[in-house]
């Protein structure tokens, strides 16, 4: 009786099934945590955004008190500082105008940029100028 196996021909397809299926793990392991960086920065985008209109709301508040659109210098210079001032809960990068509208002495556009905190200003990034929030007030 011959005892000798011959070779078989499937002989380390278990291994190749293991390494395929450990290299689709890894490849859906990347993918979440590429989904993860972007949900990250997107819930930074929408934070900075709900800041903007806070800080707007702001000096719309003092347009309301002061019952003009045209606040206080020292009001406005105090408010355009704040909103530059991420410390301060202003934005990266931030800056603030508030502009009267041509030919209404009740209305003013108030405009808020800022820069992400993982922007790039170089050559390869031009069309993306930042972020910018704008509204307009009118008072009765």
């Amino acid at each position: 009786m011959n005892t000798k196996r011959r070779p078989s021909i499937a002989q380390g397809f278990a291994l190749l099934e293991v390494l395929v299926s450990i290299l689709l793990l890894s490849f859906g392991i990347l993918g979440i945590v590429g989904l993860q960086a972007r949900a990250i920065n997107f819930s930074v985008d929408a934070e900075d955004r709900n800041r903007a209109a806070l800080l707007a709301n702001e000096v719309a508040t003092d347009m309301w008190v002061y019952r003009s659109v045209t606040i206080p210098a020292t009001l406005l210079a105090a408010w355009q500082t704040k909103v530059g001032t991420p410390t301060a809960g202003g934005l990266p990068s931030g800056s603030g105008t508030v502009t009267p509208v041509p030919g209404s002495s009740n209305s003013a556009d108030i405009t808020i940029t800022w820069l992400a905190p993982n922007h790039t200003t170089d050559a390869g990034n031009a069309g993306n100028a930042g972020s910018r929030f704008s509204t307009r007030v009118t008072l009765p």
